[in-house]
């Protein structure tokens, strides 16, 4: 019996979405006022969280129901755009967080801990995208066009 690693991580990467979901969320919320728009990176993280949501339905649902549509590009391509979002997201929040002046409040703290937790939901998107790369090199000469076994989140019999 082998160890399933991807299980975990995609269970911190759905937790960490939904954690960036809900600071980014709220802040976006602090703005609802006439004449007053939230800010574009925290409205990209907001953007973000809800794509790898969706991207993570298609990475756990598709290899474990309908097979023919996990092809290992497929899967490659949406794990590396996913962890170019969560790069760019939480580097230009990180950026508008700096540029804020003197960081106070809630506000101010919960922008913080999206930028934490996009930081190290990209990291496990880079880590996840690492492995998609390394099968698709590893099957470049072979007609093999299914993902790799190994990154299934359920047992294979």
């Amino acid at each position: 019996m082998t160890f399933n690693y991807t299980l975990p991580l995609r269970v911190l990467q759905a937790l960490f979405a939904i954690i960036v979901l809900g600071c980014s969320a709220w802040i976006v919320s602090l703005y609802d006022v006439p004449g007053a728009r939230a800010p574009s990176s925290i409205s990209f993280l907001l953007f973000t969280s809800i794509w790898t949501l969706l991207a993570l339905i298609y990475l756990i649902v598709a290899p474990a129901r309908f097979p023919q549509y996990a092809h290992k590009f497929g899967i490659l391509g949406v794990e590396a755009v996913t962890m170019l979002f969560w790069f760019a997201g939480f580097i230009a929040a990180a950026v508008w967080i700096d540029n804020w002046g003197s960081c106070f409040g809630r506000g101010c703290r919960t922008a913080q801990a999206a930028v934490v937790f996009g930081a190290f939901e990209w990291l496990l998107f880079t880590a996840t995208t690492v492995m998609a790369a390394l099968h698709v090199w590893r099957t470049r000469n072979t007609q093999n066009k299914n993902m790799d076994p190994n990154m299934a989140v359920h047992n294979t019999v």
